[in-house]
């Protein structure tokens, strides 16, 4: 079977209140547009136990979450800050401002890191870490069928080896996304999305 044009160009044709009607239309918002308020606790448990219902290979459960409250949230900011000056000594004040409220932005703040088994042959590293990026789709997903907003951002902070020792995450594992997730203050646009003739191709027979 070879896709055509036609086929690929198509637009999504999913009924409303189809299951598939999130998955088709789903969007994520910029963090500094969700707003209170923000999912109850309850709620909050409901996503978080559909953000952990992913593939798993050997049941490794190769990942860690966290939900960052406010008082936290206001230390990592200040984290931040103190981590960007020491690579921009120079900042001025709004960009510092800019990160002490990077972590800030949203109602709730929940971190994915990895938490690799290693010397398992059966699963490398690379199929846990994906597991782990399952975690942090999933977690989106079940804000916005939840009716809230949702973003996935690393950015430098992912990678500032002072700011993951600050949540506890051991240098050779990966901070693997902090989510935020609120109300939406505007719906967010709709983006250019690839033609599956790009990205798709049709095997019929190996090399």
């Amino acid at each position: 079977m070879t896709l055509s044009q036609d086929q690929t160009a198509a637009p999504l044709n999913v009924a409303d209140g189809h299951p598939l009607e999130l998955l088709a239309t789903r969007r994520s918002n910029l963090a500094a547009q969700l707003v209170e308020p923000g999912p109850t606790q309850d709620e909050l448990r409901v996503m978080l136990e559909i953000a952990v219902r992913v593939p798993d290979h050997g049941r490794l459960t190769p990942w860690h979450l966290q939900v960052v409250n406010k008082a936290a949230q206001a230390e990592l900011g200040e984290l931040f800050v103190r981590e960007f000056l020491k690579s921009e000594p120079d900042a001025k004040p709004d960009r510092l401002e800019l990160e002490r409220v990077r972590p800030q932005r949203s109602p709730v703040l929940v971190v994915v890191s990895s938490r690799t088994t290693h010397g398992n042959d059966n699963v490398p590293p690379v199929e846990q870490l994906l597991s782990g990026g399952n975690v942090c789709f999933n977690l989106l997903n079940a804000a916005v069928a939840s009716g809230y907003g949702a973003q996935w951002v690393t950015n430098w902070p992912a990678y500032n080896p002072a700011i993951k020792a600050a949540l506890g995450i051991p240098a050779d594992e990966h901070l693997i996304g902090f989510i935020h997730i609120g109300s939406r203050k505007s719906e967010p646009q709709e983006r250019q999305r690839p033609d599956l003739s790009d990205v798709v191709s049709t095997l019929e027979t190996l090399a």
